[in-house]
């Protein structure tokens, strides 16, 4: 025979309810985890790319006038040095002055998406140099061997490649323009791996130097400084 409903056991909750500021604290938090995950990341320089361009244009005068390709890769590995300092700089001073964490949310993903083209970059370069410059031999820019060297073939080309790429992948968590830009330098790569080897250093200066130029003026007018 049952028993009553009245004799059965209540549940009762031993926990008790969140206090209304705890509640409303977990839901504000909630909702900045939420919009750092799907904010874009607005810190990209904008009149910092512009001098990464200006430098970039220099460093092309000053590596056509180099008689070694030894000399020309110390040209542009001092412009990368200066480059990344730029950015670096620009990007921190942007992200400061509007609040967005670098190191954090959009932020990390960006730098996440740049680092893996960067870190090929540097590995290709050192594997293409070792190649075509050894102790026992040395090939000169400007007297007639130019297109024999695997350095001023393929690595113009494949650092605008691999710096496009590394943009793209990055600029899937930024504004539209940084995707454009990075399409743009990819298209400029694979010219430049196509066309003669002595005209690398002018698509050099066309990637590195007047792209980067005008879309750092676009970047700064459309998203600020």
């Amino acid at each position: 025979m049952k028993r009553p409903s009245s004799d059965r056991r209540t549940l009762r909750r031993t926990e008790s309810a969140p206090h209304p500021e705890r509640r409303a604290e977990a839901h504000l938090q909630f909702i900045r985890d939420t919009m750092s995950r799907t904010a874009e990341f607005t810190a990209v320089p904008g009149w910092g790319g512009v001098a990464m361009g200006f430098t970039a244009l220099a460093a092309a005068v000053f590596a056509v006038q180099q008689a070694t390709v030894v000399g020309w890769m110390r040209v542009w590995a001092a412009e990368a040095l200066v480059g990344i300092a730029i950015g670096a700089w620009a990007t921190a001073r942007k992200a400061r002055r509007h609040g967005v964490p670098l190191l954090s949310g959009q932020g990390r993903k960006f730098l996440l998406g740049l680092a893996p083209a960067v870190l090929a970059g540097i590995v290709l370069t050192l594997a293409i140099y070792g190649f075509d410059v050894g102790p026992t031999k040395e090939y000169f820019v400007r007297q007639g061997v130019v297109g024999a060297t695997a350095s001023l073939r393929l690595l113009p080309g494949l650092w605008l490649l691999l710096y496009g790429a590394g943009v793209i992948a990055a600029g899937m968590f930024s504004v539209r323009l940084i995707p454009l830009m990075g399409s743009l330098f990819m298209l400029t790569g694979a010219l430049a791996l196509l066309a003669p080897a002595g005209w690398g250093n002018g698509f050099m200066a066309l990637g590195f130097g007047g792209l980067q130029i005008v879309f750092g003026v676009l970047i700064a007018r459309r998203h600020g400084g």
